[in-house]
């Protein structure tokens, strides 16, 4: 039995109180490991270690950023612009 789901090519249009706040949440995460490796950078006396560190940093703060976009849409007028199917009949 496959129950793997078709992956969705886009976002959607809205986003869901749960999705805002799985969003807050992962950009916490990406924020504190984005933090700590810069820490752990600026602290390295090893050059190799240095730029391992840099080079995470960075990973974490690109997701950070790719996550943050998701905040930057009217979510108020993609929901208004979804079918009601609440409405009775």
């Amino acid at each position: 039995m496959d129950q793997t789901q078709a992956q969705i090519p886009y976002p959607p249009r809205a986003i869901t109180t749960k999705d805002i706040l799985y969003l807050k949440d992962a950009l916490s995460w990406e924020l504190l490991a984005f933090k700590k490796f810069h820490f752990l950078a600026e602290h390295a006396e090893n050059p190799e270690i240095k730029a391992a560190l840099d080079k995470a940093g960075k990973l974490h703060q690109d997701h950070f950023e790719r996550l943050l976009i998701h905040f930057q849409v009217d979510n108020n007028a993609a929901m208004s612009s979804l079918p009601n199917t609440n409405k009775p009949n």
